[in-house]
């Protein structure tokens, strides 16, 4: 149980947009931790501590100080001892989406599209459940407020698609959806700054109604100059390959993350906002970008729900 101020502290942790400081693993029997000063009731003292919050409360591997559980926890990433069993195994998972319009067959949601694609490059196997709100397990509603994306994997569950994706990319690592920041310093950081305010932005242009009036028309410009930063981002100096992050060879979960919300924004500036801004002519290097983006296997592989639902989705604002 965290008060609410030691909540408002935990959740200002330094961070990217894509990394997670703090999971707690719940699986049974209830037991009761102190970490970082917090006692925290949890069903099991095991979670995982991403090098970033390492790094805020002046801990890495190297540290030497007197030892203690919690230290020990955040020294090896949260697992208590690296030992047979402790580390999670593929199978078992079941994902809660949002539903489309019959409640049945998929949504239009780009944060579940987000997690979709890193279960696909991972080659992990899932169950895909399209959940209406009446049909939410209780445990869904009971212990996380019904929030989806939500990933049960076995005893367990993770809910946010950030979370969720960090939670694949450490202990699934084959392949690594993260780019060693040994080799290029920086670059998920630059990256993630280049994203920064993209998406709030698009989402108001988008929903805004009517359209070409004078406060539509400041959206756009706002929108234009956040995807201009990304045209810039693509255009920097030692690129090498189509991606986000550093010389862009490597695909990683930035990728994951932006890819549906470009799907998103693609199919809305045509079908809803009466195409008011010319990718292709303006942001070249943004739209080779997306296009490879929409073909990678992971993408078309797990956007079944088209851009009819998308209108669906992002048109109810009209």
């Amino acid at each position: 149980h965290i008060t609410k101020s030691q909540h408002l502290l935990l959740s200002n942790f330094p961070s990217t947009s894509s990394r997670l400081l703090v999971t707690m693993r719940i699986c049974s029997p209830s037991r009761v931790i102190t970490f970082l000063g917090f006692t925290l009731r949890t069903q099991c003292a095991q979670s995982f501590i991403s090098p970033s919050a390492l790094n805020f409360i002046g801990l890495s591997k190297s540290t030497t100080m007197e030892s203690s559980p919690a230290l020990d926890m955040v020294r090896n990433r949260g697992l208590e001892k690296r030992e047979e069993g402790a580390t999670p195994l593929p199978g078992g998972m079941t994902l809660y989406v949002k539903p489309a319009a019959d409640g049945k067959s998929v949504g239009d949601c780009p944060f579940a599209h987000f997690v979709r694609m890193v279960l696909h490059e991972k080659n992990l196997e899932y169950e895909l459940k399209p959940t209406t709100p009446e049909k939410k397990p209780q445990w869904l509603l009971d212990d996380y407020g019904g929030k989806m994306p939500a990933l049960r994997h076995r005893k367990e569950c993770y809910v946010d698609s950030e979370v969720i994706a960090q939670y694949l990319d450490f202990f699934f690592q084959n392949p690594s959806l993260s780019v060693e920041e040994k080799e290029q310093k920086g670059a998920t950081e630059a990256a993630a700054v280049a994203l920064n305010g993209f998406f709030p932005a698009m989402a108001k242009f988008i929903k805004h109604s009517p359209n070409g009036d004078e406060e539509d028309v400041e959206l756009r410009t706002a929108l234009e100059g956040k995807l201009q930063t990304l045209e810039d981002h693509l255009s920097g100096d030692g690129r090498s390959g189509p991606y986000l992050v550093g010389n862009g060879e490597l695909f990683t979960l930035l990728d994951c993350s932006l890819a549906p919300k470009l799907y998103a924004l693609d199919v809305c500036l045509e079908k809803i906002k009466e195409n008011p801004i010319d990718l292709k002519g303006k942001l070249p290097l943004l739209r080779k970008y997306m296009d490879d983006l929409f073909a990678r296997p992971s993408f078309q592989s797990t956007v079944e729900y088209g851009p009819e639902t998308v209108v669906w989705g992002w048109g109810s604002y009209h």
